[in-house]
């Protein structure tokens, strides 16, 4: 039980594979761009008390395992701006 994440009155382990993709599948995540979206994904996951756990930045779709608390909807985490 050493992988679960707690609250008061419970332990969660929630991660969701979610995958972004541009439209068209335009190759647009390469250079000043791939840096920049490292650090705004980390930083808005901290605003919803997410945490990424893995990542990989292809030219023309983003895949992020994050791990969500169940206070939070996914819908509530990903859709967040």
């Amino acid at each position: 039980m050493d992988d679960y994440q707690s609250l008061n009155h419970t332990k969660w382990e929630c991660k969701y594979h979610v995958i972004f993709i541009p439209k068209y599948r335009k190759k647009v995540i390469y250079g000043e761009i791939r840096r920049d979206l490292t650090e705004v994904m980390k930083e808005l996951a901290n605003h919803k008390e997410c945490k990424i756990e893995t990542g990989h930045l292809k030219p023309d779709h983003v895949h992020i395992l994050i791990s969500i608390p169940p206070k939070h909807s996914v819908s509530q985490a990903i859709g967040y701006g």
